[in-house]
């Protein structure tokens, strides 16, 4: 088919033709009709759609252009929308940037335009062709008939202003005669200035009537026009609410006609057969955001080991020994090993020991519609966005970072191994338990303020403590310290970025987190993977975790490689499926991990490796011949009632519980939180706006602070003026002047991150009751 040929283009034309859209990985790039008219850039897949079918369009007034090469350019508007185009030749791509350029320049004037005259008006539909230039022709003439009548109002205001001057001269010169000569004279010259103030007065009553009855007419009409704009806004949100709940049925009527693996229909797991989001059917652009229909391969296969491993492994002293038994055997011989070790904490347990409590107050059945609020939220940072407590859970982000201290006996494990590999899987299964808690956590933790912290003192029951502090506000970042007397510590940065896509929300975790082993010197370091929740329009909330974690020893040069398997309608894995290798230095398998991370994880020692046959993509898997598979973590039942708790563990159930002596800033302590836990939902969301504004308040006094210290005499003495000053006063307009109380930031040399580290004093302090540092944040 050949190109249709364009006009060279010219301001305000519409601009048409074919171009090259990419689409996808597996359809490339494909052949889409583009308009350009009013500023919009809209495509479909052929010249008869433009009647009732628009595939996309794209706001020319905000975008960016880009060309890439002679025939390849990019349109974006800062991320939500990106179109990768192709044209036919170099001059027709030159063509349309032409044409692009000039639409986006006279987008930008008239949407300046529009802000300064303070209307905004309805966007022009890129297919309403004549009517909307009709439109737009007709507001722009009654804009100028109201511009010259402001003009006239303002002529007739200044000859009001000196006629009246005048007139008032003449009284004042007339009271001051005494001759009565004069007299007929000034009363002349006063009724002739009387009569042109007179004669202005009327002009400027005329005037403002006209200007009154131009605004009259027209604006009945702009009323009339808004309303039905608010009534499409409003019958389009609930098109894409209907399509959403279609498209839910349609993916539940697909599931009930497709034969499905076992695992689907075991009741056991709970709401793995939840929807996941899906792209809508209305362009295949979308395809790549959510295109899971084809099963990813596996990346190694594992098959039992020759019998002659299991009887050569009988006399192995080395730890193996204990993988190679029964299950019986292997927890009977962990149990002896904790007995008779003179580190465990079983002397503890005759001292007596705080109960902690099992249960919370319900929550609250109020009516929540997250759809009304997460609309207006699309694409930008939710972390800068103020939530009602209504879509949170009364823990802080501090106490969601200590719940992955609940399964700690994984480490105080890996701290008796004595091969490194062996302690690498226990740390690996670490990682993976901590996500166990978010399988059915919908709610939002609070944000935590800024020097906020939170203490979990587990000394006495489980051999550790821990101290969270909010280090960084805008980030937001936390800072995470734990060590147990078994030997290892735990340290973690951890700064969350979202994002809300529209169906789902991607919650992604930025830092590290750190575990060294005192007694090996084994420092191990991983990152988290990202959480996704998904059906924020409709249908149940459900919480996916999707991506890789390559834990590594810094030591040994040991590796763990685990991926989180997404979810996907189409697999026949297990799902929330977890997998990992350990190899050593020279990458080579030790073990293989296996499970699921809202259940339990298995390990298995690899006794031989091999080259198996290709994958479904051509790709070389590897078959590990492995001894049984020994189970290392199992996730704790939850609390009975927990699914009115929140879905807390028994852990979480205990965060919040008050505690005597801790810190004036520990999140306990934060009052909008209490009053959730609670029940008080309405005092909560007053109490937390108090707080915010309160935080923005001691901000605002610390840039002050800042700059005054900036512009000091000292300083301006000290430094002699030049373009180094103009910098710095330019950096104090928003300066970071907060300083963590109980942590510092260092460039770790081992890791060679940098991350804040806790420096000591917190746990001295709380012994004296000495909290005179706290600043005061509740």
């Amino acid at each position: 088919m050949s190109e249709a040929k364009s006009p060279t283009p010219t301001p305000g034309d519409t601009y048409k033709g074919w171009l090259f859209k990419w689409t996808n990985y597996i359809k490339g790039y494909q052949r889409r009709w583009f308009v350009l008219s009013n500023g919009l850039l809209s495509y479909y897949r052929t010249q008869a759609e433009m009647g009732h079918t628009c595939r996309g369009t794209i706001n020319l007034a905000t975008a960016n252009i880009a060309v890439e090469d002679s025939c390849n350019f990019v349109i974006s508007n800062g991320g939500a929308q990106t179109y990768h185009l192709k044209a036919s030749s170099e001059v027709e791509r030159q063509r349309w940037i032409t044409a692009l350029e000039l639409a986006k320049a006279k987008a930008v004037q008239m949407q300046a335009e529009s802000d300064d005259s303070g209307d905004d008006f309805p966007a022009v539909s890129p297919n309403s062709g004549q009517g909307g230039d009709c439109r737009n022709t007709e507001i722009q003439s009654t804009l100028r008939t109201l511009n010259s009548k402001v003009e006239d109002l303002a002529t007739c205001n200044d000859l009001i202003v000196k006629h009246g001057s005048a007139l008032q001269r003449s009284l004042s010169e007339l009271e001051g005669l005494r001759v009565a000569v004069d007299m007929g004279e000034k009363v002349k010259q006063v009724t002739e200035r009387a009569t042109l103030f007179r004669i202005t007065s009327n002009a400027m009553i005329n005037a403002c009537r006209d200007f009154l009855s131009v605004a009259q007419s027209h604006s009945k009409r702009w009323q009339k026009a808004l309303q039905t704009e608010r009534e499409q806004r409003i019958r389009l949100e609930e098109t894409l609410e209907q399509l959403a709940k279609q498209h839910n049925h349609l993916e539940r009527a697909f599931r009930g006609a497709t034969v499905l693996p076992p695992s689907f229909s075991n009741p056991a797991l709970g709401n793995k057969g939840a929807v996941s989001g899906k792209a809508d059917a209305s362009d295949e652009d979308d395809d790549n955001e959510f295109f899971d229909a084809m099963e990813e391969p596996a990346e190694f296969i594992t098959v039992p080991a020759d019998p002659k491993y299991h009887r050569r492994s009988g006399s192995n002293i080395s730890g193996i020994s204990s993988e190679t038994g029964t299950d019986d055997q292997s927890v009977n011989f962990d149990e002896l090993s904790l007995a008779s070790n003179p580190e465990s904490p079983q002397p503890l347990e005759l001292e007596p020991v705080r109960q902690r409590r099992t249960r919370i107050p319900d929550k609250p059945n109020y009516y929540l519609n997250l759809w009304s609020i997460m609309k207006n939220c699309i694409g930008k940072e939710l972390s800068k966005i103020p939530m009602p407590v209504n879509f949170n859970e009364p823990l802080s982000m501090l106490q969601r970072l200590s719940e992955d201290l609940e399964y700690y006996e994984l480490l105080d494990k890996a701290a008796k191994c004595h091969s490194s590999l062996e302690q690498m899987c226990y740390v690996a299964a670490f990682t993976v338990s901590s996500y166990s808690t978010t399988v059915h956590r919908t709610g939002k933790p609070f944000n935590p303020l800024l020097g906020e912290t939170f203490e979990l003192d587990r000394h006495r029951e489980c051999g550790y403590r821990s101290l969270c502090e909010q280090v960084s506000h805008h980030p937001p970042a936390a800072a995470h310290h734990a060590f147990s007397e078994k030997g290892w510590t735990l340290r973690q940065e951890i700064t969350l970025a979202s994002k809300f896509r529209g169906k789902y929300l991607s919650i992604m975790p930025l830092g590290s987190i750190q575990c060294i082993f005192e007694k090996s010197n084994n420092h191990y370091s991983w990152k988290k993977v990202t959480t996704t929740v998904h059906n924020i329009i409709v249908g149940k909330l459900w919480i996916d975790q999707s991506g890789e974690i390559d834990v590594v020893n810094h030591k040994t040069g040991d590796r763990c490689h685990l991926k989180f398997a997404p979810y996907s309608y189409f697999s026949r894995d297990v799902p929330r499926k977890v997998t990992g290798v350990v190899t050593d230095k020279d990458g080579k398998a030790h073990y293989v991990l296996s499970g699921t991370w809202d259940e339990k994880m298995e390990f298995s020692k690899i006794m031989q490796s091999s080259k198996g046959e290709n994958g479904t993509e051509g790709k070389q898997r590897t078959v590990y011949q492995t001894l049984k598979a020994k189970e290392m973590w199992r996730k704790n039942p939850l609390p009975e009632g927990a699914e009115n708790m929140y879905y807390f563990s028994s852990l979480a159930l205990t965060l919040n519980e008050p505690e005597e002596g801790v810190a004036p800033t520990d999140s306990r302590r934060r009052p909008d939180q209490r009053l959730m836990e609670e029940g008080h939902w309405d005092e909560a969301n007053a109490e937390k706006q108090r707080l915010e504004e309160k935080q923005r308040s001691a901000r605002r006094e610390r840039e002050k602070e800042a700059v005054k210290a900036a512009s000091s005499p000292e300083e301006a003495d000290a430094k002699e003026p030049g373009p180094a000053s103009s910098e710095i006063s330019d950096e104090s307009a928003h300066p970071d002047t907060y300083q963590a109380l109980w942590f510092e930031k260092i460039d770790d040399p081992v890791s060679g991150e940098t991350l804040h580290i806790y420096k000591g004093g917190y746990w001295e302090a709380k012994e004296q009751g000495n909290w005179d540092l706290c600043p005061d944040i509740f």
